[in-house]
């Protein structure tokens, strides 16, 4: 995860995500629309993620 990603996650968290798939961003838009900080910390878990 680099150092782009991470401000765009606390930017735009959707953008961040757009090459993890259409579930993700659907899941962190959703919570993006209910506040800012829950699209933030969504968008950084789904990139830390090692699985992905």
């Amino acid at each position: 995860m680099g150092f782009w990603r991470v401000l765009l996650s606390i930017i735009c968290p959707p953008l961040a995500v757009l090459d993890k798939g259409c579930g993700s961003i659907l899941i962190v838009f959703l919570l993006w629309l209910c506040g800012w900080v829950p699209g933030t910390i969504a968008a950084l878990v789904i990139l830390n993620n090692p699985n992905r």
